[in-house]
């Protein structure tokens, strides 16, 4: 249940918890103003981590949770809590209800963290960083974005994605690759060089690269499995599995979403993060909150670079990572690409 996770992670974690069993201790540095902070990252799911049932026992149990599911309600205008606790799979997994309903429970786990047990991003954290649509709860999680604005720019995000594939003339699909590390750059050159030689209309692109085993393309169907044949009898791929997904992220296929996310986001207003926010396009920290606008806009069509993303943390010697928000995807990579790292899950069944 999501309730027992959340009180095992605290145990261990917050800081004003009573009493802690067995901490491991974590190492801290000291920044350029003296503030001693620990090496530690934070991290949101994206899409595809949804459930039916995700986050009902915070809400039924936690003041802080119902605050978090009761203001999203209000900005949508309709019962999201009723479909996230009580729907069925099908409709939750619609884009335009998957992506505020991810964001909505991943804030409402952090909150509870928040008041009522303490727990601090800013003093806890040095890097914060979401994967797709996690970055939108990473900008929440860090005070740069407003619940509110993040709710409605999700629904937006989620519909202009469902709209751009409603109007494609063309089948698309997904489809995750088993790769090598030493192989992802010659992976990236053979798809721009397949890219060259496609049929007009036809276009497939790295979706993402989430770790140093597996990366995503997406595209139009018949270009996605041409390239999955190609990379797989050229070895460069031991295997491929298409993704039950309603549309094609992260390539072009997506600029008219895109395009529908420049308007709004130009109109939000962004602050300073707290701790440095990760960016998927860059796979570094942002530097300018002007900056915002532009990579979330990019980021709908751009490849997510999970890999080079953590690779980043771990360069700078961030060996801790707490995952906030539902299911073990994140957590799973991480644990498989640097198993000897602890990783925190909160509210992952």
């Amino acid at each position: 249940m999501f309730v027992r996770y959340t009180l095992d992670f605290l145990r261990i974690h917050s800081r004003n918890f009573s009493y802690r069993l067995n901490a491991i201790p974590v190492r801290t540095y000291t920044n350029l103003t003296g503030i001693v902070k620990p090496r530690c990252a934070i991290l949101f799911p994206g899409q595809g981590a949804q459930y039916v049932g995700m986050g009902k026992d915070l809400y039924e149990n936690f003041a802080s949770a119902r605050q978090i599911f009761d203001e999203a309600n209000e900005v949508l205008g309709f019962d999201l809590k009723e479909l996230i606790f009580n729907g069925t799979q099908r409709e939750l997994m619609q884009t335009e209800n998957a992506q505020p309903a991810i964001l909505t429970t991943s804030l409402a786990i952090l909150r509870i963290l928040e008041s009522e047990f303490g727990f601090d991003v800013e003093s806890a954290c040095t890097f914060a960083l979401g994967h797709s649509l996690g970055e939108y709860t990473a900008l929440v999680a860090t005070k740069s974005l407003s619940l509110h604005d993040a709710i409605k720019l999700v629904r937006l995000r989620g519909e202009s994605m469902t709209k751009a594939v409603s109007k494609l003339k063309v089948k698309t699909a997904m489809s995750a690759l088993i790769v090598r590390e030493e192989n992802l750059a010659e992976i990236e050159d053979t798809i721009e060089q397949l890219n060259l030689s496609l049929p007009e209309g036809e276009v497939v692109e790295l979706a993402n690269i989430n770790s140093s085993f597996q990366a995503v393309i997406s595209g139009t169907k018949n270009a996605v499995d041409y390239a999955s044949e190609v990379l797989q009898s050229n070895h460069l791929a031991a295997r491929a599995l298409d993704l039950p997904v309603s549309a094609p992220f992260h390539c072009k296929l997506m600029q008219p979403a895109a395009d529908m996310m420049k308007a709004s986001l130009q109109n939000i207003t962004f602050n300073n993060p707290v701790i440095d926010v990760i960016s998927n396009v860059m796979a570094s920290p942002i530097n300018s909150i002007t900056e915002i606008p532009r990579l979330l806009e990019k980021q709908v069509t751009a490849t997510v670079q999970w890999q080079k993303s953590i690779k980043f943390c771990k360069e700078r010697e961030i060996n801790n990572f707490i995952v906030i928000g539902p299911a073990r995807v994140l957590a799973n990579i991480l644990k498989k690409e640097y198993p000897m790292d602890r990783v925190r899950l909160d509210g992952a069944l």
